[in-house]
């Protein structure tokens, strides 16, 4: 049993090390190759966990070598378009001016209900409405609609608008953030003010942000049951 805890301790920091190596991506966002180097890490690092009279380095030394390997594909894949081409492929459009490409559907094994999954997904439910549709090389659909489908904006309306900076986040939980306050143009002593202008202590509050201008969102932890 402690071998199996300390085996697992090992090997968990080296596959964290890996994953975050290669990037912060989700699933299904994830290319080819990078999807192909994710599950063949998690099944060499389960390898050394279940037959315990494995050496543990014949489970680190595959992940590293894979890890390292994956590395040095990226930096070939970012010099070189043609070997970005062969290992990820390219985008596909599949709908132009409201008109579905069916061949290249066929061709990408892409359903018909997995198409409008898609659209259903960014908010468009009448196909008719895209102007344009490309799948992505990770499988995601993205698509630009149509203007008079459009949302239409400020600068549509020619409505004169000044561009603000985001709320950032002050506290969190109880937790003053450094980094929020610092990036809001925050001081210890504007923070206090609020704070007490609400008749608060961090540790009471649950979210609060505030921009340049002020504050923006306050809320109040709520009590514990």
């Amino acid at each position: 049993m402690l071998t199996s805890l300390l085996r697992v301790l090992v090997i968990y920091p080296i596959v964290v090390f890996g994953i975050r190596l290669m990037g912060k991506r989700q699933i299904g966002e994830l290319q080819p190759t990078e999807l192909v180097v994710t599950i063949l890490i998690s099944n060499i690092a389960t390898l050394p966990l279940e037959d315990q009279n494995l050496p543990l380095l014949m489970g680190i030394v595959p992940m590293l070598v894979l890890i390292c390997f994956e590395v040095l594909m990226s930096w070939g894949v970012l010099r070189s378009r043609k070997l970005r081409h062969l290992l990820s492929g390219a985008p596909q459009i599949i709908i132009r001016d409201g008109v579905i490409d069916q061949k290249k559907l066929t061709d990408l094994r892409f359903s018909l209900d997995d198409l409008m999954t898609a659209l259903r997904a960014l908010g468009i439910f009448d196909v008719t409405e895209v102007q344009l549709a490309i799948v992505e090389t990770n499988g995601q659909v993205s698509a630009y609609q149509k203007a008079r489908a459009r949302t239409v904006t400020c600068a549509d309306l020619r409505v004169p608008v000044q561009d603000r900076q985001p709320p950032e986040v002050l506290v969190a939980d109880g937790c003053i953030s450094a980094e929020g306050m610092q990036a809001a143009g925050c001081s210890e002593d504007r923070l206090q003010r609020i704070l007490r202008h609400n008749e608060l202590t961090p540790e009471q509050v649950f979210l609060l942000t505030a921009d340049k201008s002020g504050v923006r969102c306050l809320i109040r932890k709520e009590a514990a049951v």
